[in-house]
C-alpha cells in the first residue's frame, strides 16, 4: 500500500471513529461516514471491504490506544491509590466523546469485534486490575484480606454498569461521572484505614489542581 493510500485508509478510520464514538455504529452508516468526508462510498470500500472490517479497525486502534495510556498510568503512579486516581482522570478523558450505546451496538450487530472488546476485558483489564490490587495490598494500602480473584471480576463488571442506559439513560446522568463515581466506591472498599486517609489525601490535591 503506498503512503497516499495508507493516508486515506488512516483518514477513513479516524472519521469512522468520531462518528462511531458520537453516536453508536449502528446510527452511522457507510453513506454518513462518506458524506462527512467529502468522498463517495466506493472510494470507501477500496480500502474497507465492509462495515464490520471498518468497526474492528476502529475497535483495534482504540484497545491500543487504551493499553497504552493504562501501562503509562501504571509506570507513573506513585502507589496502587495514585494509579487509581489517575485512572479516574484518564477515563474522563477516552469516555468525555463516548456515547455508552456503542457498546451494546457492538454485541448486537458486530460479533468479532465484540468478542475482541471481551478478549481485551477479561485478559488484559482483568490483570491490570488484579496487579494494582496486588500493589495496593503490598503497600499496605489495601486490605490483605480481599478475595483477589473474586474481587477483580467484581471491577470487570461494575466497569459496565455505566454502559447500561437502560439503568443511567444519558438524559438524566452523565457517563463519565457515573463511570467515576462507580470507580471511587470501588476504590474505598479495596481501602485500608491508611489507604482511606490517602485517598481522601490524593481527591483534595485533585480538587486543587482542577482549573476554577
Amino acid at each position: 500500500m503506498t503512503s497516499p493510500d495508507v493516508q486515506t485508509r488512516e483518514r477513513i478510520r479516524q472519521k469512522a471513529d468520531d462518528l462511531f464514538m458520537q453516536l453508536g455504529t449502528r446510527n452511522v452508516s457507510m453513506d454518513d461516514i462518506a458524506r462527512e468526508l467529502g468522498m463517495s462510498k466506493k472510494t470507501i470500500y477500496q480500502y474497507y471491504s465492509d462495515k464490520d472490517e471498518l468497526v474492528n479497525a476502529v475497535l483495534d486502534f482504540t484497545l491500543n490506544k487504551m493499553k497504552g495510556e493504562c501501562d503509562e498510568v501504571y509506570d507513573s503512579a506513585k502507589d496502587a491509590i495514585h494509579e487509581l486516581i489517575l485512572t479516574m482522570d484518564l477515563l474522563a478523558e477516552q469516555f468525555r466523546n463516548m456515547n455508552p450505546i456503542i457498546l451494546h451496538d457492538l454485541e448486537k450487530n458486530h460479533s468479532s469485534a465484540f468478542k475482541k472488546f471481551l478478549h481485551y476485558k477479561h485478559d488484559y483489564l482483568f490483570t491490570v486490575v488484579k496487579n494494582n490490587m496486588k500493589r495496593g495490598i503490598k503497600e499496605g494500602l489495601f486490605r490483605n484480606d480481599l478475595n483477589e480473584d473474586v474481587i477483580s471480576k467484581f471491577r470487570l463488571e461494575s466497569m459496565m454498569m455505566p454502559f447500561n442506559t437502560q439503568l443511567f439513560p444519558t438524559s438524566r446522568y452523565s457517563f463519565v461521572e457515573v463511570v467515576q463515581v462507580v470507580l471511587e466506591h470501588y476504590m474505598f472498599g479495596l481501602a485500608s484505614t491508611r489507604g482511606h486517609a490517602l485517598i481522601l489525601q490524593y481527591k483534595e490535591e485533585r480538587k486543587k489542581s482542577k482549573p476554577i
